[in-house]
């Protein structure tokens, strides 16, 4: 029974994403940044737990394989498109197509590689990544969530040093992507040869 516990929590993230969207585009002002940190934290929970209870148990799936990191890039670029697309950061969409184009390229990458028995594991650097990912867009999330009256819906003032760093994070966070995919597409690419 415990070796589908991993697997339930991976479709419960995935279930969030749309959640997630709904409430960042289409709740009202005062309470979209709210419930969409509260799905986003709840969504990444299920992320580590299903991922310390897979690897204490022992329990690897195909199933697991895929969608795991599939719902992770889907959680992850679904706060990005809030972030780039809607006030108050209103970020620079080229940082959000960058990360798009590395996670699309490194999964397509991955993939063709595992069918070849090929298994690049995640570097230093990956983890750095994802870290920096997370953490930004729930320090992005809460700050939104919580500089807005949610009895009134009125927007407090966001101040431009706020916006400036957060957007300085999320372009720092763009090239760390970058780099950890090319480190990754270097540690395949010899393999490959030897093969």
């Amino acid at each position: 029974m415990r070796k589908y516990i991993p697997n339930a929590l991976t479709l419960l993230r995935i279930l969030l994403v749309p959640l997630f969207l709904y409430a960042m585009f289409f709740l009202p002002e005062g309470m979209k940044a709210l419930y969409g940190l509260v799905f986003f934290v709840l969504a990444s929970l299920t992320d580590y737990i299903d991922g310390t209870l897979a690897r204490a148990w022992n329990v690897v799936s195909d199933f697991g394989k895929i969608m795991d990191p599939l719902a992770d890039k889907l959680l992850v670029l679904s706060a990005l498109a809030a972030l780039t697309w809607l006030p108050p950061f209103s970020l620079c969409p080229i940082i959000f197509f960058v990360i798009l184009i590395r996670e699309v390229g490194i999964t397509i990458l991955r993939e063709v590689f595992q069918k070849r028995g090929i298994v690049v594991a995640a570097d230093k650097l990956g983890k750095l990544k994802t870290v920096m990912q997370m953490g930004g867009i729930i320090f992005a999330l809460a700050c939104w969530a919580f500089l807005i009256n949610i009895e009134t819906g009125l927007k407090m003032e966001i101040s431009p040093g706020l916006r400036l760093g957060v957007s300085l994070w999320f372009w720092l966070v763009a090239i760390v992507t970058v780099v950890s995919g090319l480190n990754y597409i270097k540690a395949m690419f010899p393999r490959r040869s030897n093969a």
